[in-house]
């Protein structure tokens, strides 16, 4: 019994556990290429004979490539090519090193699908060109290529500008070989009409109103000639551009509020690297109040709201129709700012059953305005079961009458009774009457009483003989 219970508890458990693994290991060593080992985030291959021929893959069906994290070649000297799909599957790589072996040539697209990419590591291998195209979309922290042949030509100045404009104070060794097969320190390599290019954006005012449409215009310069384009982001409106050489243009049109502070930039792009001028587009819209809706109760009763306008719109509230005053008792309150999207809440401190009604949000800017109203229930009236929604008997509300607020901390602190505190005094002024005639009532119902019992006494006979007795009685010594 006691060896069933001990291969049936914890001990079990850690052998199937380990059995898993094992097994686990066992499947990613079939998926591997010869000469190379695998683990689930991790492949190498070092051993020279046989080596490999190609950028290693994973087998069919084997582990999932997109959780290898790092691969890691060296002594491969009969790998010559990284080709535009080799690298693809491997989508969470992050390091990758191929040392010591005869990388030649590396596919413009190769690693296009790599966006996780950290360090790169091409040391001693046979390239003698290597563009910026590969790595441009890519946030580098290290890209080593000590140890190459390279051809000094205009095709590998953008490697000095990086070496140049590299924050780290630690430069790689760098070498090119002239037409006189001499060595050259990259630092010291000068190419003619091989240069940075520049680009020169010439925009109008970028206000704009909603709906209307802008064209922006560009110009670019360098040796090599440029290539320009636009990067636009995620820019919502509809948009086309025209190019020709040096020149370019740019047409949005029916321009929607949701692309206000979005950035526009015109990139020249060349061999060397690239440069590009860059403006903000702010759009101009009426209000509108996207979302309000019934109080809610945390440390303080609040009716949520969300507001969109551009410029920013004044908020009033309204109460049962009339103009509400705010004051610390009962204020607006902006949570998050969103560039032209507010956040915020009418936030009341402890309101009662005075506070019940209709609260409506009028936004207005400019360029027009947008209202909402909800109906709020804070407490029920004194007598009412809370649950009950009666039929609010008349009374006499305030006037709250305050101008219209900016958006912001709209607190109020002027010397008017403020709504809340107005509902406080009244509420206990009720509760004064109330005691008042209470207390009347029991005195009155009490003299009454008294009254009655007098008149009554002296009515009674036997009152009036006890009397007489009482005062005919001899006073004998």
């Amino acid at each position: 019994m006691s060896s069933w219970t001990r291969w049936h508890g914890p001990a079990m458990a850690r052998l199937w556990g380990f059995c898993w693994l094992v097994v686990g290991f066992w499947r990613a060593a079939l998926a591997c290429p010869a000469s190379c080992r695998c683990s689930a985030s991790r492949i190498w291959c070092s051993d020279p004979s046989p080596g490999i021929v190609a950028f290693p893959r994973l087998e069919p069906n084997s582990a999932d490539p997109e959780n290898i994290t790092e691969i890691y070649i060296a002594n491969q000297k009969r790998l010559e090519i990284i080709n535009e799909d080799d690298v693809e599957a491997y989508a969470g790589l992050k390091n990758l090193t191929i040392v010591d072996s005869g990388l030649k040539f590396v596919a413009h697209k190769a690693f296009l699908k790599n966006s996780n990419l950290q360090h790169i590591n091409f040391t001693r291998n046979k390239l003698t060109s290597l563009s910026r195209k590969h790595f441009r979309h890519l946030d580098l922290s290290e890209l080593i290529l000590v140890g190459n042949p390279f051809t000094c030509s205009c095709d590998i100045m953008w490697i000095k500008t990086l070496q140049e404009t590299k924050s780290s104070p630690e430069t790689q060794d760098l070498y090119c070989l002239n037409e006189s097969s001499k060595n050259i320190p990259l630092a010291n390599l000068q190419i003619p009409n091989c240069g940075l290019p520049s680009a020169n954006l010439a925009a109008p005012n970028l206000t704009v109103e909603e709906g209307k449409s802008i064209t922006l215009s560009c110009s670019v310069a360098g040796d090599p000639v440029p290539n320009l384009y636009w990067d636009v982001g995620n820019l919502v409106s509809k948009h086309m551009n025209e190019t020709s050489h040096t020149q370019g243009s740019l047409r949005i049109t029916n321009i929607s509020s949701d692309d206000s502070g979005k950035q526009i930039s015109c990139v020249a792009e060349n061999l060397v690297g690239e440069d590009q001028d860059s403006v903000n587009l702010t759009v101009h819209f009426a209000p509108t109040i996207t979302f309000l809706e019934s109080p809610t109760s945390d440390h303080h009763w609040c009716i949520p709201f969300t507001v969109k306008g551009n410029p920013k719109p004044a908020l009033q509230w309204f109460y049962n129709g009339a103009i509400l005053n705010e004051s610390k008792y009962i204020c607006t309150k902006i949570h998050v700012t969103n560039h032209t999207e507010y956040h915020g809440c009418l936030q009341l401190d402890n309101p009662t059953h005075m506070n019940n009604g209709d609260y409506k949000l009028v936004a207005k800017n400019e360029y027009g305005k947008d209202e909402k109203q909800i109906s709020a229930h804070f407490m029920g009236w004194p007598g009412i079961d809370d649950g009950a929604n009666p039929n609010y008997p008349d009374v006499i509300y305030e006037d709250y009458g305050t101008a219209a607020n900016d958006i912001g901390d709209t607190t109020n602190r002027s010397n008017e009774i403020p709504s809340t505190d107005v509902a406080d005094k009244s509420g206990r002024e009720h509760l004064s009457v109330y005691a008042v005639v209470v207390i009347a009532s029991v005195v009155g119902f009490c003299l009454l009483v008294m009254l009655f019992l007098l008149k009554l006494a002296r009515h009674s006979k036997f009152g009036m003989k006890g009397f007489v007795l009482f005062h005919k009685i001899p006073l004998d010594g």
